[in-house]
């Protein structure tokens, strides 16, 4: 049952495009081809943890399978996506600032460093949650007003069920309705509620995380905790845990947080109150407001399993800074590419959906 559910899931995510290309005016054949862009959330650290931002797309290296890659797309914080072409007859790499499909005019500032991100949160509902359920609603209601210069953001809940509560929206009053809305129920299904919230945001490009809020371990799901760590590392998902000390107080719970996050280049936190929560939250969006984000296209690899990916700094900055990213992903076969081309239904009102 485990294995039967993950494919069904794996066959709705995204991370392969397909495109048809012509060849020759002259000739009516068309060549398809499989166009494989790996999206990378880069955060980079000096010693103490301070974020380091000004770093140009030449401070990176990556390789995939010790293969050398070449990065397609750079962007840093708020600033506005480049991407990287050939340019002269020396084919020197030059960035090219890719226009925003919708833009507009406004005399209201986003906050900075977090314009274009998809942030879903994922707020524990079940019976693990009874005492302190309040503070939890005041923390995450705190946490989405902080993200004035987000994209959108989605607020799911989850006891045995996940509940699409407001999908993806830049309207933050209807997001803090559906915060308040939320009541405490049941078992507690976390890792199927994860996988189905890896998929919804699978679908869509850029920078894409996840922030669950948890106050206990999980003791209804039929699929296991790492089979969520591979989606989210495939289709290029970050996954932030907060943890409360109900949680905490269950050490395979914690280690499995503690991977899970690590995995996919997010970070786990462990709050033993009201206000390390808040902290917690805080932390999170720092973090999401210093990403860099990088793309590439891999060279050619016959590996059509796990891919191990490797960024490091060059230059100076390479033995000065730190950096967190995943650490992979693995290849979806044909019939996930084929199936993943097709747009998932949506709809505004809240769901209840069973695994």
């Amino acid at each position: 049952m485990k294995r039967s559910l993950l494919s069904v899931l794996l066959l709705s995510s995204v991370l392969f495009l397909n495109g048809g290309r012509r060849i020759s005016a002259q000739d009516d054949s068309r060549i398809l081809v499989n166009v494989v862009l790996v999206q990378l959330n880069v955060a980079v650290t000096d010693k103490k943890g301070n974020y380091i931002s000004g770093l140009k797309p030449e401070d990176f290296s990556i390789t995939e399978d010790k293969i050398q890659e070449r990065i397609a797309t750079f962007e840093e914080g708020n600033e506005p996506t480049r991407r990287m072409v050939a340019s002269g007859p020396q084919g020197k790499m030059v960035s090219q600032v890719i226009a925003p499909e919708n833009s507009s005019s406004s005399s209201t500032s986003p906050a900075p460093g977090i314009t274009g991100a998809n942030v879903f949160i994922l707020f524990d509902t079940s019976n693990y949650m009874y005492r302190g359920f309040v503070f939890a609603q005041d923390a995450i209601a705190d946490f989405i007003r902080s993200l004035e210069g987000v994209n959108r953001v989605a607020f799911y809940s989850y006891s045995r069920d996940l509940s699409r509560a407001v999908p993806l929206t830049g309207d933050r009053s209807t997001i803090l309705r559906g915060v308040r809305s939320t009541v405490a129920g049941d078992d507690a299904a976390l890792y199927n509620c994860l996988l189905m919230t890896v998929k919804d945001a699978a679908q869509l490009t850029g920078r894409k995380a996840i922030v669950v809020f948890s106050n206990g371990p999980d003791n209804a799901s039929l699929v296991p905790p790492e089979d969520v760590a591979e989606l989210a590392q495939s289709t290029g998902t970050i996954i932030y845990m907060i943890s409360t000390r109900d949680a905490q107080a269950e050490p395979v719970s914690s280690a499995v947080f503690e991977r899970m996050s690590k995995a996919t280049g997010g970070k786990a936190y462990f709050a033993k109150s009201w206000k390390d929560e808040n902290d917690a939250f805080a932390s999170i969006r720092e973090d999401l407001a210093h990403l860099y984000s990088l793309s590439y296209y891999p060279q050619a690899n016959p590996n059509r399993g796990w891919r191990s990916i490797s960024v490091k700094l060059v230059g100076e900055a390479a033995q000065k800074y730190r950096v967190r990213t995943r650490d992979g992903y693995r290849v979806l076969k044909p019939a996930q590419i084929a199936s993943a081309a097709a747009p998932a239904a949506t709809s505004d009102a809240p769901t209840e959906v069973k695994p």
